[in-house]
């Protein structure tokens, strides 16, 4: 192949993606006239690798696709990505998103190929209606240039069902190093685990939960698929997600000692406890009151309030917080102060608008 394999990645980046990370999907910051605010922008990336976060992914759901309409796709790609390797020198996985039918998401891979990003993160969603073999050729198309992460993105928002077979032939592409689990839903999950392990890809495809209402029990709960006469245990090995775009210190954290319970043991009641109480905090952040309006601008209101944002606004106006979703955020944070992490933020905050 004439693009990006996964073997020509760097060694500790490619550890670190397999290993599994906390990934925060990256906002778009934008000020009071709804332009891209640049200050804030990096004063975010510049949190998230403070934070721990082992990549961001840019370009994606979070950072609103509505930016490829704006004349702000590569710019924004462009100063994450530089950014990032500003601030730090350890390896950080740096996805990109990848929208459309396959011309554009081939344009797009090849962007994020030439930008210094790793991996793309293809979103499935302009593809509707479109039968398995397309989808399938769709998605090798893109592999061929660049390493691919699969998404399995929620119908609420836009994404597409897709079958155990298509996930058993999507893992049996060879550049996928990735999938994001993000159909809220326990049967479409199953699919994709059962899928990569029929395909034999369970030592090459990470497993990232993007199931923002179950994300504990994702990480901490093996997943077993019996297929061709043996059984298979997978794991989500990280999270690439919206809701870690807000409080990632705590996510961190958070990663980290499920990590550790797991090396010890199996999981303590304490730990199983938190699914409940983060997806209690995800009812707020994207609004699930609501159908899920208010997702992305519940996230910008809370980094709005800790001061790494100057407005919570969206590009399309009619993306706003719901009524009631503030006053939800403000019962989350009294009830779950652990999960927080405003005192990290007020500590560094100048440092990252430096």
């Amino acid at each position: 192949m004439t693009g990006l394999h996964w073997s020509d990645l760097p060694p500790a980046t490619l550890a670190a993606l397999r290993d599994g990370a906390v990934i925060p999907a990256h906002p778009l910051a934008l000020d009071a006239r709804r332009a891209f605010d640049r200050a804030s922008q990096r004063a975010l990336t510049r949190y998230y690798v403070d934070a721990g976060a082992g990549g961001i992914a840019v370009g994606v759901h979070t950072t609103q696709f509505a930016i490829r309409e704006r004349g702000l796709h590569r710019p924004v790609l462009e100063l994450a990505a530089e950014t990032a390797s500003a601030w730090t020198s350890r390896p950080l996985v740096l996805v990109a998103g990848a929208v459309g039918r396959t011309a554009q998401a081939v344009a797009e891979a090849r962007l994020a190929r030439a930008l210094g990003y790793h991996a793309v993160l293809l979103s499935l969603a302009a593809m509707k209606g479109a039968g398995e073999d397309e989808l399938v050729g769709h998605c090798a198309a893109v592999a061929a240039e660049m390493p691919l992460v699969g998404f399995y993105l929620q119908p609420a928002v836009g994404g597409v069902a897709l079958s155990r077979r298509f996930w058993t032939r999507f893992a049996g592409i060879d550049n996928v190093v990735a999938i994001k689990v993000a159909p809220f839903d326990r049967y479409a999950t199953l699919d994709v685990v059962f899928g990569v392990a029929a395909a034999g890809a369970e030592e090459r495809i990470a497993l990232y939960t993007g199931n923002d209402d179950h994300i504990v029990l994702d990480l901490a709960l093996p997943f077993v698929a019996r297929v061709g006469g043996r059984e298979v245990e997978l794991r989500f090995r990280g999270g690439l997600l919206g809701h870690w775009s807000v409080w990632t210190s705590g996510a961190v954290r958070l990663h980290a000692r499920i990590r550790a319970e797991l090396a010890a043991g199996p999981p303590s009641r304490e730990l199983l406890a938190l699914d409940a109480m983060v997806t209690d905090c995800n009812a707020a952040l994207f609004d699930v009151a609501n159908g899920f309006a208010g997702c992305i601008a519940g996230c910008h209101e809370v980094l709005r309030r800790q001061g790494l944002m100057e407005t919570n606004l969206c590009l399309d106006p009619r993306e706003a917080m719901s009524p009631g979703q503030a006053e939800e955020l403000d019962r989350v944070r009294a009830a779950y102060p652990e999960l927080a992490d405003d005192d990290f933020v007020a500590a560094n905050l100048s440092r990252w608008r430096g």
